[in-house]
C-alpha cells in the first residue's frame, strides 16, 4: 500500500515533459521544452540564446585565466630580478651559427626542457668561457622557460649585486636581513650567478663564505644553480673555492665552454 502512494504522488508530482512552439525576439521560432514539476512548469529559453550565453561565458572565463596568467608570470619576473636588456631572452631569440653554439643552445633547450628532473636531482649548470658569447642570454632563456610553462620559480643575480644587497643589511635602515637575503637565494626553484670571477682579483672572506653559504644551502636543498662566469673551469675554484665548486660538480653537474669570438652587437645577443 506505501508502494502504490509514492507511485501515486510521483505521477502527480512530474508530468511528462511535452514541447510547445515559442518565439524568441532575437532568433525568431524555437520549439520550447516544458517540465512540469510538482504543479510548477520549467520551461526551456531559445536554444540560441542559450548557445551565446556559453560562449561569452566561455570566453570570459578563458580572459580571466589568462590574465591571471599573465599576472602571475610578472610577478615572476619581478621576483626574478631579471635585468630588463635580458627580460624577453629566448632560446629561439639565439643566434647559433657554429657548431659549438648550436651544442651550448641545444644543452640549454634540454636543461629547461627536462627541468622537473633537473629540480629532483639538484643538477648544476656551469656556463663558463669569453664575453659576449651569449652565456647570460641562455641562462635567462632558461629561466623565462620554467617560469612560463611551470610553477618553477627563479632569481638572477650578479655577485657583484648580492655583496651589496647583503653588505646593505649592515644598516639599520635596510629593510630586508642578511638571512632574508640568503633565504631569498637558496628559496627559488632555480638561481643564476652571473659575473663570478669578473674582476680577475682574488676573492675576499667575504665573498667566499657569502657564496659557499648559498651554493651550499642549494646543495643541502638539492636545488640547481647555473654559473655563468667568463672564467675557464680550472680557474673557478679561486673565484669560488673548492668546496662550492664540488658541490656544483655533484651529481653530474654540467659545464658548457663558450670559447668563440664576442658577438655583441650582433642580431641574438
Amino acid at each position: 500500500m506505501r508502494s502504490e502512494n509514492v507511485v501515486a504522488m510521483s505521477s502527480v508530482a512530474v508530468v511528462e515533459p511535452h514541447a510547445q512552439p515559442a518565439m524568441c525576439e532575437d532568433h525568431g521560432p524555437f520549439s520550447q521544452k516544458i517540465n512540469v514539476i510538482f504543479g510548477k512548469e520549467f520551461k526551456t529559453g531559445c536554444p540560441e540564446c542559450s548557445r551565446m550565453r556559453n560562449e561569452e561565458e566561455a570566453a570570459r572565463k578563458q580572459a580571466q585565466e589568462a590574465l591571471e596568467s599573465r599576472l602571475r608570470m610578472a610577478e615572476k619576473l619581478g621576483a626574478a630580478l631579471i635585468p630588463k636588456r635580458f627580460t624577453g631572452k629566448t632560446f629561439d631569440a639565439y643566434k647559433a651559427a657554429t657548431p659549438e653554439q648550436k651544442e651550448a643552445l641545444r644543452i640549454c633547450r634540454k636543461y629547461a626542457d627536462v627541468f622537473p628532473e633537473i629540480f629532483e636531482t639538484g643538477r648544476c649548470l656551469l656556463l663558463l668561457g669569453k664575453p659576449g658569447t651569449g652565456k647570460t642570454h641562455l641562462a635567462v632563456s632558461i629561466a623565462n622557460q620554467i617560469m612560463s610553462v611551470s610553477n618553477a620559480t627563479a632569481v638572477y643575480r650578479t655577485v657583484g649585486g648580492l655583496l651589496q644587497a647583503i653588505r646593505g643589511t649592515y644598516d639599520n635602515t635596510s629593510e630586508q636581513s642578511e638571512s632574508q637575503i640568503f633565504a631569498s637565494m637558496i628559496r627559488p626553484s632555480l638561481l643564476i650567478l652571473d659575473e663570478i670571477g669578473a674582476t680577475k682579483e682574488k676573492p675576499s672572506d667575504f665573498e667566499l663564505a657569502t657564496l659557499f653559504t648559498i651554493i651550499n644551502g642549494r646543495y643541502e636543498q638539492q636545488r640547481p644553480t647555473i654559473i655563468v662566469s667568463n672564467l675557464k673551469a680550472e680557474e673557478l675554484p679561486g673565484a669560488l673555492g673548492e668546496r662550492c665548486v664540488d658541490r656544483l660538480r655533484e651529481g653530474g653537474g654540467i659545464a658548457v665552454k663558450f670559447d668563440w669570438e664576442s658577438q655583441r652587437g650582433k642580431e641574438g645577443f
